[in-house]
């Protein structure tokens, strides 16, 4: 059981909703919020981003992203550091040392839809496009039918990538 010191009152605060997919297609994003977390498994980090749609008729929400960095698959690895490669291409930011020199910074990102998997819905996949591909406009269209909740995310401040640890040899 637990207690509260005052009550309660549900009707003073706006309950939280599942979050709808966001139909494939192009959007311009920016990431507002990253940091390293640790897998499930505790085996390995992987960088969670949060990115805001600019524009168009889905201005304003959010869509998440994860790469997982450090892995004991070297597969997995190669595939995260693309997808940063690609993040930092279309940024522009072709050196970084914190996850934070991506944020704020207006990019073009494909969005697709993942079919379910292991238990799980249908989910959103993040492309990142370079900006001479990605200067088509803003997708407008209507959101799917078929609507997948995700998960709630705690978010906290931007965390440093440690010391690259995904170029380490050993």
């Amino acid at each position: 059981m637990a207690r509260f010191d005052t009550s309660f009152d549900a009707t003073s605060v706006e309950p939280t909703t599942a979050y709808e997919l966001l139909p494939a297609g192009k959007y311009r994003a920016q990431i507002v919020e990253s940091e390293m977390r640790v897998t499930k498994n505790g085996m390995g980090q992987f960088l969670w981003l949060m990115l805001d749609i600019l524009d168009g008729e889905y201005k304003g929400r959010k869509i998440f992203d994860q790469l997982n960095l450090v892995n004991p698959n070297p597969t997995t690895v190669e595939i995260a550091q693309r997808t940063l490669s690609a993040l930092c291409h279309a940024t522009g930011r072709m050196h970084v040392s914190d996850s934070e020199e991506l944020h704020l910074i207006p990019m073009t990102i494909q969005v697709k839809i993942k079919p379910p998997k292991n238990g799980y819905g249908e989910s959103n996949a993040i492309a990142y496009l370079p900006p001479e591909r990605g200067a088509a406009s803003t997708r407008a269209a209507k959101p799917a039918a078929t609507a997948a909740a995700s998960p709630a995310v705690q978010t906290t401040a931007p965390v440093k990538m440690a010391a690259a640890p995904w170029n380490k040899k050993g």
